[in-house]
C-alpha cells in the first residue's frame, strides 16, 4: 500500500508510538471504497489502537483488508460494526455516505474517523454538528496531506519556534493523478457522490491554510472550477482554485487539479508555501523533482540563513495518538470539533459557489 505513484492506495507507515496498551482503544471499520482507510488504520494501530471488525459490501475488499490487519474479523453487515464493542468507527466509504455513517456511529456511542471529505453537503454538516452536541462523541477527519506527512508536521515546529515570524500568507498546490480511468469507480466521477473537486481534495488545502495561519475563522473570497480534459465525465472537475481570508489578517490561495503527468515519480507534487513576516517555508511533500525521489523536504529561509531539512523520521505522526487520547480523556489536543466542521463548511461553500471557468 506504499505505491507513491497512486494516491488512492498510498498509505504511510510510521514508528510505533503507542499511547495506550492493547485492548484499551478498539476500532471498527465500515466502508473500504477508498484506499486511504489503510493509512488511517496504520496511524491508529501504530498509536496502540486495535482494529477488530470490518464491513464492506464487497467481500474481496474485506479479505484484502484483513490480510493487512489480521486482528480484524469480518462482519456480516454494517449494524454488526455499529453495535460492536469498539470505541471508534473508521470509514472510507463513498464520500457522500460518510457523514451519515458517522451520525449512526455517534448515536451508537462511538467516536468516528472519516476519510476526507468527511462531509459533502451543508445539510449533512448541520446534522453532524447537532449529533456531536447531543451525543458528546467526536467526528474526526483524515486530512492526510498535513497529518500524515512528516514535512508538514515539521513545518509546524518551525512556525511555533518563531523562525519566520507572524504567518501572513499560505499557498497550497494539490495536484493528483487520475491514472487509467477504468481503475476508478463510478462514484469517483459523480459530483453528488465524490462531493466536487474543492470539497474532495480542496478541503486538504483549506485545512492546511487554516492551520498554519493560526486563525479561528475564515471565509471564501472566490473560487473557480473547470473540466478541461474529462468531457466524457461532465460531473467531474479536473481543476479548481480559491482565495481565502482569515480573521487574523492572513490570506490564502490554493490550486488543486488532476493533471499529474505520467513522468512524475509520485502521484502528485504537493507543495505548501508559508510566508511569514521574518521568513518563509516551502514544503515539498512527496517528491523533490529531478533531485530526490523521496518526500518530506522542508526548505526555509529565516534571519539566520537558508535551510533544507529532510523531515522523514524526524517528526512522526502525532495526530493519531492525540486523537485516541482525546476520545479517552475528553481533551481537545488533536483537532477541535469546531475546527473540523469549519474547514468542511468552507470547502463545501467554496465548491457550491465556485465560478465555472468558460472554455
Amino acid at each position: 500500500m506504499q505505491k507513491k505513484s497512486d494516491g488512492s492506495t498510498y498509505a504511510p507507515k510510521g514508528k510505533q508510538e503507542r499511547v495506550v496498551e492493547s485492548g484499551t482503544f478498539k476500532v471498527g471499520v465500515i466502508g473500504l471504497d477508498h484506499g486511504h482507510i489503510y493509512g488511517m488504520c496504520n496511524g491508529l494501530s501504530e498509536a496502540g489502537a486495535d482494529i477488530l471488525i470490518v464491513y464492506d459490501n464487497d467481500k474481496s475488499k474485506i479479505d484484502a483488508f484483513i490480510e493487512k490487519f489480521p486482528s480484524a474479523k469480518a462482519a456480516n453487515c454494517e449494524e454488526d460494526v455499529l453495535n460492536a464493542d469498539v470505541n471508534m468507527i473508521a470509514s472510507a466509504a463513498i464520500a457522500s455516505h460518510r457523514a451519515q455513517i458517522g451520525i449512526k456511529a455517534m448515536k451508537c456511542g462511538k467516536h468516528f474517523f472519516a476519510d476526507k471529505p468527511s462531509i459533502t453537503t451543508l445539510s449533512d454538516l448541520e446534522e453532524v454538528r447537532q449529533t456531536c452536541n447531543k451525543t458528546g462523541k467526536r467526528f474526526f477527519t483524515y486530512f492526510s496531506e498535513r497529518l500524515h506527512v512528516e514535512a508538514s508536521v515539521f513545518a509546524e515546529k518551525i512556525i511555533k519556534e518563531g523562525k519566520i515570524g507572524r504567518v501572513i500568507n499560505v499557498m497550497g498546490w494539490g495536484p493528483h493523478r487520475v491514472g487509467p480511468e477504468e481503475n476508478r469507480p463510478a462514484w469517483f466521477w459523480n459530483e453528488d457522490e465524490y462531493g466536487g473537486t474543492i470539497t474532495d481534495i480542496g478541503c486538504h488545502q483549506i485545512e492546511q491554510i487554516f492551520f498554519y495561519s493560526g486563525a479561528k475563522n475564515g471565509k471564501v473570497v472566490s473560487s473557480r472550477k473547470a473540466n478541461y480534459n474529462h468531457k466524457n465525465h461532465p460531473s467531474f472537475q479536473d481543476f479548481a482554485d480559491a482565495n481565502l481570508e482569515f480573521d487574523n489578517g492572513c490570506t490564502g490561495y490554493f490550486r488543486v487539479d488532476w493533471f499529474t503527468p505520467s513522468g512524475l515519480g509520485a502521484w502528485g507534487d504537493g507543495r505548501t508555501l508559508i510566508i511569514g513576516t521574518e521568513g518563509y517555508i516551502e514544503i515539498r511533500k512527496y517528491i523533490d523533482i529531478a533531485n530526490s525521489s523521496e518526500g518530506d523536504h522542508v526548505y526555509y529561509v529565516d534571519n539566520e540563513g537558508e535551510h533544507h531539512i529532510c523531515a522523514a523520521g524526524k517528526a512522526g505522526y502525532p495526530f493519531f495518538g492525540k486523537m485516541i487520547l482525546d476520545c479517552i480523556n475528553g481533551s481537545d489536543n488533536a483537532m477541535s470539533q469546531d475546527y473540523i466542521l469549519r474547514v468542511m463548511e468552507m470547502a463545501i461553500t467554496a465548491q457550491q459557489n465556485a465560478k465555472v471557468i468558460e472554455q
